[in-house]
């Protein structure tokens, strides 16, 4: 089965998408316009990403002390997703928007994430920076500088981390001033000045489009000329490379945001990484000095505000992560079907005298390709669920808003590290099927796998996702985002086990729910937090396997009736799929038990360990 087949099963046969064209805001489309898109998507990232995946991997954006340049191939790409209206296209019809579903909107994004990740500008920071603007902005700021993301003109950034801080965001030390009196009226928000330095702030500089808006965290001095400590103290602010008048056109001046220099990574080498300057002077505005940035939403609630592009970017990640891994899966899988090697062991032995045989014939092979297809097709249907959660909350019924909400909050950490942890593993496995060629820059998956470790670091450390998880979305409403989670998971179960094709899973998952909820339990029974999270990744680890057992199971449920109602060849996809499901039941899921372990014992070894015994 192709990606994008396994994509419309997902779509249409598991996640019923169709079902959406009955509310209002979808009404105007059908199964053939959401495949209009999914067709100019894939078309657009096989002409303008896939040729070039190599070619923005070996030239490296570099800065004449002017400009930061790159690739062609990288200008044509931008220029492309820009005019194919995918920055806009879950925006509204009077903002240039095509209305499209999310998920329908991820699974048009994901073909540009398999073919050619580090090219074409970061669509998904552009259009992310916008939707916060369209939540938060003002309307002169959603006029001036959500459409121009939206029409291509202008590309968008945030910036949140700093090199003294790293992603403690309570340390950041960037100051925002007010530009004086009379300059709260400004039309396009309160106007501040910006002192401070952004690290790793990808798409920081470049030529790619007209302009650059970055989103800026920064505190506001308090009356006392000190800075807020903690992270109440945090504002957001609209900062342009150039700026801009009230009706949208630059002015002609720059402003003072200056490129200090670009990260050398291991991988997305073909987007331009950098660390930036606000407010040095080297390029001085008008007034008091610093870079002009505009408040977003009230003083001290930046975060609040920057949190709704971090959510959606973290789940972004998490598909990044995932088609770099089919991707990975898919070139080991053609790999593995043409490369002779060795022969069948029989009773007697190899026959040496017959030829050989293709490697993906040999078992070992094949359970690294299980793996593989385990891991990245359970991604992508985790990936899109949470897609259309993002739906349910925005055009669901009342009681379903809620649901929706509640559920995408606990599983927004699993869609984001999930992926990242276990499609970088696929790729590592990728490379053991191409063996000693696998290391080689001849064959395309060292690239996924360097560009895929990033993901692990990527909008949030396992770490944090694992704090965020246990010690916030666990224990937030009394437990009730679990308890909502544990009700769909036993839901599945019971489905399951009413078909004797599947029973022996339900059961599996039965008990690993019981076990995960039980270590739950044990890690806070103490109430020392200290205790409690000592261990947080080893239960993310659990947690997030339990939720891929639950979505592989469920997928099962939709492909298992299938079979039979065609021909051989149209149950072959179908079969894998059940194969997949039975890999992860049986091989994966009993991992947990040594994860939770640790977590229901509260297991102090990392946590006692002195530093001086390193």
């Amino acid at each position: 089965m192709s990606y994008r087949q396994t994509a419309d099963f997902l779509l249409y046969d598991w996640l019923n998408v169709e079902s959406l064209q009955q509310r209002s805001r979808f009404a105007d489309h059908s199964r053939e316009t959401f495949a209009s898109v999914l067709d100019t998507c894939e078309r657009l990232a096989r002409e303008k990403y896939a040729p070039f995946n190599r070619l923005a991997d070996t030239e490296e954006p570099w800065f004449d002390g002017d400009k930061v340049h790159l690739p062609e191939a990288s200008h044509a790409a931008a220029k492309a997703y820009a005019e194919s209206g995918m920055l806009a296209a879950a925006q509204d019809y009077e903002l240039g928007g095509m209305q499209l579903p999310c998920v329908v909107e991820m699974a048009a994004n994901s073909f540009f994430s398999k073919a050619g990740i580090g090219i074409g500008g970061g669509g998904m920071l552009t259009s992310g920076n916008a939707n916060l603007l369209m939540v938060h902005g003002t309307p002169a700021q959603q006029d001036v500088f959500a459409k121009h993301e939206f029409a291509g003109r202008f590309s968008g950034t945030m910036c949140l981390s700093e090199p003294q801080a790293g992603s403690s965001l309570s340390d950041v030390v960037t100051r925002a001033t007010s530009d004086g009196e009379g300059f709260e009226s400004d039309p396009l928000g309160p106007r501040y000045r910006l002192r401070g330095n952004k690290m790793w702030i990808s798409n920081g500089e470049h030529e790619l489009s007209e302009n650059i808006i970055h989103l800026v965290l920064a505190k506001i001095p308090g009356p006392d000329g000190k800075l807020i400590a903690g992270t109440k103290g945090i504002s957001l602010f609209i900062v342009p490379k150039k700026l801009v008048g009230s009706d949208g056109q630059l002015t002609g001046e720059r402003n003072d945001v200056a490129l200090a220099g670009l990260n050398h990574k291991l991988g997305y080498r073909g987007i331009p990484n950098t660390l930036l300057n606000f407010g040095e002077g080297k390029f001085p505005v008008r007034g008091s000095g610093g870079a002009i940035g505009y408040l977003v939403g009230k003083p001290h609630e930046g975060l609040r505000c920057m949190f709704h592009m971090m959510n959606e970017a973290r789940i972004a990640v998490g598909l990044g992560a995932t088609m770099l891994g089919y991707a990975g899966y898919e070139a080991s899988l053609a790999y593995a079907k043409n490369r002779p090697q060795g022969r069948p062991m029989g009773v007697a032995g190899k026959d040496v005298s017959k030829p050989q045989v293709p490697i993906i014939q040999h078992a070992d092979v094949k359970r690294m390709l299980l793996a593989q297809k385990s891991y990245c097709e359970g991604a992508l249907a985790l990936e899109l669920y949470c897609a259309r959660l993002v739906d349910e909350q925005a055009t669901g019924a009342p009681g379903a808003v809620g649901e929706a909400s509640l559920l995408l909050e606990m599983l927004t950490p699993i869609a984001k590290s999930w992926p990242s942890e276990w499609c970088l593993e696929a790729n590592s496995l990728a490379i053991q099927v191409l063996g000693g060629y696998g290391y080689t820059r001849d064959f395309p998956v060292e690239q996924y796998w360097r560009d895929n470790r990033l993901n692990m670091i990527h909008e949030g450390t396992h770490g944090i996702q694992a704090l965020d998880l246990l010690g916030r979305k666990v224990v937030m409403q009394g437990g009730a985002g679990l308890e909502l989670l544990a009700a769909k998971i036993g839901a599945t179960v019971a489905r399951a086990q009413a078909n004797p094709a599947l029973a022996e899973h339900a059961g599996a998952l039965a008990a690993a729910l019981k076990h995960l909820g039980n270590a739950t339990k044990s890690a806070w029974a103490t109430g020392n937090p200290d205790e409690a999270l000592a261990n947080a990744t080893p239960y993310l680890q659990a947690f997030g396997h339990t939720v891929l057992a639950w979505t592989w199971l469920d997928v099962a449920l939709c492909a298992q009736p299938k079979l039979g109602q065609g021909s051989a060849d149209a149950d072959a996809p179908l079969h894998g799929k059940l194969a997949a499901c039975t890999y992860f039941h049986r091989y994966e899921l009993p991992k947990i038990g040594a994860w939770l372990k640790i977590v229901e014992t509260r297991d102090p070894t990392c946590r006692t360990m002195d530093e001086a015994w390193f």
